[in-house]
């Protein structure tokens, strides 16, 4: 099972893991409320975790723009 993490503004794939490499407990996802894994993590048919995370573009957007942090998404 891979682990990729996405971008949850421009889609775009910021990283990936493979499940040998880590434990989902090692990443931490253990410590999330429900509320905040199914809003971050998104489970695959084919066993693939999607991990829902932010790129330094758009995190960089989002300090030159704060109003862009009341948005789900500001990428259309």
């Amino acid at each position: 099972m891979d682990i990729n993490y996405v971008c949850r503004h421009c889609y775009v794939e910021v990283g990936s893991l493979k499940q040998n490499d880590c434990s989902l407990d090692g990443l931490g996802f253990h410590q999330l409320t429900e509320e905040e894994r199914q809003s971050m993590l998104q489970y695959k048919q084919d066993g693939t975790i999607e991990v829902k995370t932010i790129c330094e573009d758009c995190h960089e957007a989002m300090e030159r723009t704060p109003s862009y942090h009341e948005l789900d998404t500001f990428i259309q």
